[in-house]
């Protein structure tokens, strides 16, 4: 079965000019929008696939914001500024000042891309969120994927599957191994210190830069090393914290599951089932029918 993209969003304000336009590969589906601007668009949008946002042209003096749940707020507001979205990380989007913004969306199989690259894929850069970065090579490399899509003629699937090769080889670092990467764990301490610090911090926003202070190492660096010593990455370790946080105050006080929600550093209610059927299994009702049994 052809891969499909999944996304659900919820937008207001913006119109599309000329159509949508867009071209499938293996395991990736390119969308090309031009759409101008009413003064309040935005929208809220979740995948449970990964993807890549790329703007091609902004039209006015103004900005594209992307805030993810955590409160990270990034501005676009001019040509190949990105954003790549781990799958099922929730994002909001808002227009100040634009009157259009014509951009690429790259929506793609994790699985596929597996099968591209084997062994040489840190699955782990997989799930790191950049809500705004720059980086010429993978602009250049978007900006041809962006004309194909934008071709009444386009080139052999080979040609977009060898410029598809080349972005993710760029976007995920992904260079020539002989099998998994082995990463050393963070030391007893180390993890001591960072866990400790993810734990009192949970419900707020933990940057990888104050997890980095912590370690003397670079932020990927201690993104790996982290997931090494617990064999999940640090975001993961948060939601499981925040949740047991979550956990304790369903179970001891009268606040609505939206309450906690808005309390806890969730978008909504929907969110916090989301997350909270991931991490324990079931979702905030079922967990409570069966805490009260106990």
């Amino acid at each position: 079965m052809a891969f499909a993209p999944r996304m659900e969003s919820r937008i207001q304000g913006f119109s599309v000019i000329g159509g949508l336009k867009g071209h499938v590969w293996d395991g990736v589906v390119a969308d090309l929008w031009d759409v101008s601007c009413a003064e309040e668009a935005g929208g809220y949008y979740v995948s449970p696939d990964p993807r890549l946002f790329v703007t091609l042209k902004v039209d006015g003096d103004g900005a594209f914001f992307v805030e993810g749940a955590r409160g990270e707020l990034r501005r676009h507001d001019r040509a190949f500024s990105m954003a790549y979205i781990p799958a099922g990380v929730p994002i909001r989007g808002r227009v100040e000042g634009l009157r259009r913004i014509k951009h690429l969306d790259l929506h793609f199989d994790e699985a596929a891309l597996t099968r591209r690259f084997g062994g040489s894929l840190d699955r782990e850069a997989l799930r790191v969120s950049r809500f705004q970065f720059c980086d010429d090579r993978i602009a250049a490399l978007a900006g041809l994927i962006a004309t194909e899509c934008d071709s009444g003629l386009p080139m052999h699937d080979l040609y977009g599957e060898g410029l598809l090769n080349a972005l993710f080889a760029g976007l995920f670092e992904i260079g020539r191994t002989d099998g998994p990467r082995r990463r050393a764990p963070l030391s007893r301490r180390k993890l001591r210190l960072v866990t400790d610090y993810i734990d009192a911090h949970c419900l707020g926003k933990i940057r990888l830069a104050d997890l980095a202070g912590l370690t003397g190492l670079s932020e990927t660096a201690t993104s790996h090393a982290f997931k090494a010593a617990t064999g999940v990455p640090p975001h993961r370790w948060q939601m499981q914290a925040r949740i047991r946080k979550i956990q304790a105050m369903m179970a001891h006080e009268q606040a609505s599951l939206g309450d906690i929600a808005e309390a806890t550093g969730f978008f909504d209610q929907a969110h916090l089932t989301r997350v909270f059927k991931s991490i324990v299994g079931l979702t905030p009702g079922a967990w409570m029918a069966a805490h009260r049994r106990q």
